[in-house]
C-alpha cells in the first residue's frame, strides 16, 4: 500500500465530506477511494469513519489519525520544497480569507500583484464579515484587525490598522462638528456591532479616553457604515484604509483628528508554523512589505485630507493620524 496517498485520500475525503467528492477531487475511481480507506484502516488497527448513507463522520480513533495525517502530508511537501531547486518557484493553491472592506479595497488589488509575481500559485479568497474557523473551512491564511488576539492562535504582524472619526457634509451642516470627544454623546453615532458598539476609545495627549456613544444604525461590517455615513446618517468611527478617495471627493470629513481613535492591529493567522508551506510564507512576506508602516492608505489620507481643506493646520492634523500611538 503507498501510504501517503491512503492518507492523502482519508484526509480529502474527511474535508470534502464525502468518498466521491474526494473521488472527483483526486481524479480517482470511488472504488479506489473505498480501497485506499480500507487498507488505511487496516495498517492502523483501527476504524476511522463511521459511514452511513447520508454522511461520514470520523470516529474518536480517526480524529487522532486525521491529525497525524495532516502532520505526514506536511512533511512531505516540507522534503519535497527542501530538495528543490533554489529557483523553484511556489506553485499551488491558498484559501485566504477578510473582512468584506477590506478584502475589497487592498488585499484584492495585492493578490493580483502576488499572483502576477508568483503565477503557479492560485488564490481562493473568501469574504467573510465573521471570524472564520481556519480548520473546518481549510482556510490557509486569514487576515483579522484586532487587539485582542487568540493566544492559542499563530499569527504574523502585517500592519498598524488606524481609525478616524467622520461625518458627511451634509450631516454637519444639519447637526454641526462636535468640538469635543464629549460632544459623540450629543450625536448620532454609526456603530460596528461588534466592536465599540456602545463605547469608543480615542488617545487624547497621549492619554487614553473612552466615550459612550450611541445612534440609530449599526453594522457587522465597515462598508455598510461608509455608506450610512456617506448618506449622512450620522457620524462614524471608519478603518483610515477605506477613506482617503471619499476625503478627497469631499463625501466625508474628518473629525477631531487631534484625537485620533485607538489603533488596531493587522494580523496574518495561520494554523501551523512547524510546517509551513513555500506559498504561504512567500504570500505573508508579500503582504507584510506591502502593507508596511505606515501603510499606503494612510499616505494617501493624509494628502486627501491636505487637498480637501488646505492649509498648515490641515496637514498637521492629517499627519496625526498616520504617525505612531499608544
Amino acid at each position: 500500500m503507498d501510504r501517503l496517498s491512503a492518507m492523502r485520500v482519508f484526509v480529502e475525503v474527511v474535508d470534502r465530506g464525502s468518498q466521491s467528492a474526494a473521488a472527483e477531487a483526486l481524479e480517482l475511481s470511488r472504488p479506489a477511494v473505498s480501497r485506499y480507506l480500507a487498507e488505511l484502516e487496516e495498517w492502523v488497527g483501527a476504524r476511522l469513519l463511521h459511514r452511513t448513507t447520508r454522511r461520514l463522520s470520523l470516529t474518536p480513533a480517526g480524529a487522532e489519525v486525521l491529525a497525524r495525517c495532516r502532520q505526514m502530508l506536511e512533511l512531505e511537501g516540507d522534503m519535497r520544497a527542501a530538495v528543490a531547486s533554489p529557483d523553484n518557484a511556489p506553485r499551488g493553491v491558498l484559501r485566504v480569507t477578510a473582512s468584506t472592506s477590506f478584502g475589497q479595497s487592498h488585499l484584492a488589488p495585492a493578490i493580483v500583484d502576488y499572483t502576477r509575481t508568483y503565477p503557479e500559485v492560485a488564490v481562493d479568497m473568501v469574504m467573510a464579515d465573521r471570524t472564520v474557523n481556519l480548520v473546518d473551512e481549510r482556510i490557509d491564511l486569514a487576515l483579522r484587525v484586532t487587539n485582542d488576539l487568540d493566544p492559542n492562535l499563530i499569527a504574523r504582524r502585517l500592519a498598524v490598522c488606524r481609525s478616524a472619526l467622520c461625518a458627511s457634509p451634509d450631516y454637519l451642516r444639519q447637526h454641526g462638528a462636535p468640538g469635543r470627544l464629549e460632544e459623540l454623546g450629543l450625536h448620532n453615532c454609526l456603530t460596528h456591532s461588534y466592536t465599540g458598539k456602545s463605547l469608543w476609545h480615542f488617545v487624547r495627549a497621549g492619554e487614553p479616553v473612552s466615550v459612550a456613544v450611541g445612534g440609530n444604525i449599526s453594522s457587522n461590517e465597515a462598508t455598510t457604515l461608509v455608506e450610512a455615513a456617506v448618506c449622512g446618517a450620522g457620524i462614524a468611527m471608519l478603518p483610515t484604509y477605506a477613506l482617503a478617495g471619499l476625503v478627497r471627493a469631499d463625501r466625508l470629513r474628518i473629525l477631531l483628528p487631534d484625537c485620533p481613535p485607538r489603533d488596531m492591529t493587522l494580523y496574518g493567522v495561520y494554523t501551523s508554523r512547524k510546517h509551513m508551506p513555500m506559498t504561504l510564507r512567500t504570500l505573508l512576506d508579500f503582504l507584510a512589505r506591502r502593507f508596511s508602516d505606515p501603510p499606503s492608505w494612510d499616505t494617501d489620507l493624509q494628502e486627501a485630507m491636505a487637498q480637501a481643506t488646505g492649509g498648515r493646520d490641515a496637514k498637521r492634523g492629517a499627519r496625526s493620524l498616520t504617525s505612531s500611538r499608544s
